[in-house]
């Protein structure tokens, strides 16, 4: 692999469906040459193939993972991996323009839908033995399984800038019928040793199948995890993350496009604070491996390719400024138990819980006798929560309620007065605040509220530190 000064570009499932426009703008455009290299991209998945493989990310319906597992209707996952090829096969038709590229794409979709199919009937037929459980091979499925997608993506994408001219190179880390074990540092290794970045335009696979399993780790966040070691390993100048919409001070959708900013520059611990409260910039354990390389990260709109987005580094604001209000739907967690002053052991048992049943925790907060957790999670992982800790606490009083937590972030909120400007705004506009936390140094203040006020607490909170910075803070009443 030839190391040269070039950038490491990722492109979402979400953009990759618009592949055509993303040839004519971000990966050619006006480029030509040597201009078009010492650049490498990794792609995700067509947009819904990975939630057609695995599960929907967002409404849990099954997808062929959850329909192997549970088996619940004989042929079920059967006629769900050939809706998978079906859809592959739109996708790409959808934007390659030539028969031939047509044809050896549906190939390259068969090939490899059919190969994971015979794979998943041999399993089943091993795990028909009484030596063999399923349960022990499904994280090595799920693997296989997520592989599929940004092999296709990649492959498409490179035969996309191969019609164009352009000198692209299909690299798959997914370890397709690949007899070796190894582990990521080495997967990666070995995928680009014989790359010229000078010379080739790779095109990588979001997924890298290796010996640590990205997928029991980061599970869905697994490409991102794949991109930053990619910048890491090659020691690339800056890595690039392309969406479909500018890095802004707030959704657009409630407050109008003209009164959104670009953030333009911000740092990793405000990048850190944005994926805690679900908007993510980059997955926090993508953005780790970064941040310890010392590789800057650029957030674009990959449809505005002339802008140059956010950047986020480790650099300190120049002025003090909220730079991002966000909010996110969480269940407060409370456990009352009027004998905890005093004892220890409360807090790493509820914390043992959650962790069982794998509940994220956004922010919590304690006193004498009350533990409060506020968490993003499935009712139904909720229920199992409540259930083990009235099992465990039998006299304690646990009580979940819904809620929602807003936040101002910026880089630098020293002298904004940040919670007497934010408690004021929210008072102005009749939003009741339920809670406030704000930990001294930190980039965010976070204001707790009911659940149906959270978009109206956010568009407050804009108004008063976006859109009206200059505002002075407000006096509140005794």
């Amino acid at each position: 692999m030839t190391l040269q000064k070039h950038t490491v570009e990722k492109i979402g499932g979400t953009s990759m469906s618009r592949l055509d426009e993303l040839r004519d703008t971000l990966l050619i455009g006006n480029r030509k040459g040597a201009e078009l290299y010492n650049r490498v991209f990794v792609v995700s998945a067509f947009g819904g193939i990975t939630d057609l493989l695995l599960e929907h990310k967002k409404t849990g319906e099954a997808g062929v993972y959850e329909l192997f597992a549970n088996d619940e209707s004989a042929h079920g996952w059967h006629d769900a991996l050939t809706r998978v090829s079906e859809e592959m096969v739109a996708a790409h038709e959808a934007v390659l323009d030539q028969p031939g590229d047509r044809t050896q794409a549906s190939e390259f979709v068969r090939e490899r839908i059919e190969g994971a199919r015979s794979c998943l009937i041999d399993l089943q037929r091993l795990c028909s033995y009484g030596h063999f459980r399923l349960s022990d091979h499904m994280a090595v499925t799920r693997e296989l399984l997520a592989g599929l997608g940004e092999a296709h993506s990649a492959f498409v994408a490179a035969l996309t800038l191969q019609r164009a001219g352009v000198n692209a190179r299909f690299v798959d880390l997914s370890g397709w019928r690949d007899e070796n074990e190894y582990t990521l540092e080495e997967r990666i290794a070995a995928g680009f040793a014989d790359v010229d970045i000078a010379s080739e335009l790779p095109i990588v696979t979001g997924y890298a199948q290796c010996s640590e399993g990205l997928m029991r780790e980061y599970d869905r966040g697994y490409s991102e995890v794949t991109f930053s070691n990619i910048a890491a390993q090659t020691e690339a100048a800056e890595a690039i993350i392309h969406k479909e919409f500018h890095l802004s001070s707030t959704d657009p959708k409630l407050v109008g496009e003209d009164a959104v900013r670009k953030l333009g520059h911000t740092n990793y611990d405000v990048a850190d604070q944005l994926s805690n409260l679900g908007m993510e910039a980059i997955h926090p354990n993508a953005a780790k491996i970064l941040r310890r390389a010392g590789i800057p990260l650029r957030v674009t709109n990959a449809f505005d390719p002339d802008d140059p987005g956010t950047l986020i580094d480790e650099e300190p604001a120049e002025n003090a400024a909220v730079e991002i209000v966000t909010g996110l739907p969480v269940t407060a967690l409370e456990l009352f138990e009027q004998d905890m002053v005093g004892v220890k052991g409360y807090d790493s048992k509820v914390l043992e819980v959650l962790a069982r049943h794998k509940v994220r925790i956004v922010s919590k907060a304690t006193n004498a006798n009350t533990i409060t957790h506020y968490l993003d999670a499935s009712r139904k992982a909720l229920r199992r929560v409540e259930r083990d800790l009235t099992a465990h606490f039998p006299n304690a009083e646990l009580r979940l309620t819904r809620l929602a937590l807003v936040a101002v972030i910026g880089r630098s909120l020293e002298g904004l007065h940040s919670v007497e400007r934010g408690l004021a705004a929210l008072r102005e506009g009749d939003v009741g605040v339920r809670a406030v936390q704000h930990v001294p140094g930190s980039v965010d203040v976070q204001f707790v509220v009911p659940e149906d006020a959270c978009d109206t607490a956010i568009k407050l909170l804009h108004g008063a530190f976006v859109e009206a910075p200059e505002r002075k803070a407000p006096q509140l009443a005794a």
